[in-house]
């Protein structure tokens, strides 16, 4: 039974910071790819951030590049997403996904998601 767990979401000025967590569980964690996906109020969840199995390069959609950073300890079975200079955009659910196939790429097909944590964010 495969379970992610999200953590660390809360309300922030604009401008400000926030750390979240995944921990995953009933999986291989090192061999799986993981992501971070986000859905705002009334639109599609969206890619926001994602790594490989192996903890290489990973991938960030256009808005968060140079703000978001995602890790990975595969130690703790844990993903993380740090946001700096938040936006009220950012304003969403955040999910953390896993990718069976390790690739971790914005492309993959994620198997398995967590329930979600929300982030928001006041101007």
């Amino acid at each position: 039974q495969v379970q992610l767990v999200e953590s660390g979401g809360g309300l922030v000025q604009a401008g400000g910071s926030l750390r979240l967590s995944c921990t995953a569980s009933g999986l291989t964690f090192s061999t799986y790819g993981m992501g971070w996906f986000r859905q705002a109020p009334g639109k599609e969840r969206e890619f926001v951030t994602s790594i490989p199995s192996s903890g290489g390069r990973p991938y960030y959609t256009d808005s968060v590049k140079g703000r978001f950073t995602i890790s990975r300890d595969n130690a703790k079975n844990a993903i993380y997403l740090h946001m700096t200079n938040l936006k009220p955009e950012d304003t969403a659910v955040y999910y953390c996904a896993a990718d069976p196939y390790g690739m971790g790429w914005p492309s993959s097909k994620y198997d398995y998601w967590g329930q979600g944590t929300q982030v928001t964010v006041s101007s």
